[in-house]
């Protein structure tokens, strides 16, 4: 399937394979990501963004499916899980219950993991294109603006990110950040 595809996303699907850190465009700025399975490529990224893993990370799926790997789906009810599908144009990132054995470099000190269900076309497609969803962190060094375009992530990281050719959507603020269980708003969207 990887024949099938764009030069952009065969040069973004093969550095996920090969462990390296990846920029793409989201609903409103560039975001950092990488596979949220690989140790090396999560610290790779926390370092290179200056980021404490003490914070947790951002996981970003093409459909629910793709995170039940990492949840608890257990704890969830049938309306929170509705909630998380019933995305529409917004970008809402939902705090869940993580699944037992999920690395601590994905929920940092927490018991809980954000994930997001993305209608936004290249990421779904990227994801679906790498069977699974990807960290999902904004594509800025800590302290400075997030990255809006291809140019200015090239700018900021020194050509250190694979960076999949896009636009960012018309949204002016990163996604809301959401608990699922209490509705507790973490970030406004």
């Amino acid at each position: 399937m990887v024949d099938e595809i764009s030069p952009s996303f065969r040069n973004i699907i093969l550095a996920l394979n090969e462990g390296k850190i990846i920029a793409y465009p989201t609903e409103a700025v560039f975001g950092l990501g990488c596979d949220p399975d690989n140790d090396k490529a999560v610290r790779k990224l926390l370092l290179l963004k200056q980021r404490s893993w003490k914070k947790g990370l951002i996981l970003i799926a093409g459909d629910y499916k793709q995170l039940t790997p990492y949840i608890d789906n257990n704890k969830l009810t049938n309306l929170q899980k509705e909630m998380m599908l019933s995305i529409g144009s917004e970008a809402i990132t939902w705090v869940v219950p993580a699944g037992k054995d999920i690395p601590k470099w994905l929920t940092g000190k927490f018991d809980s993991l954000a994930v997001r269900i993305t209608n936004f076309e290249l990421i779904k497609k990227l994801c679906f294109l790498y069977g699974k969803p990807l960290i999902s962190t904004s594509a800025n060094l800590n302290g400075l603006s997030p990255c809006r375009t291809k140019e200015e992530v090239i700018a900021q990281f020194n050509g250190q990110v694979s960076v999949l050719e896009g636009f960012v959507g018309g949204h002016k603020n990163p996604s809301e950040i959401r608990d699922i269980m209490t509705g507790h708003l973490y970030r406004k969207g």
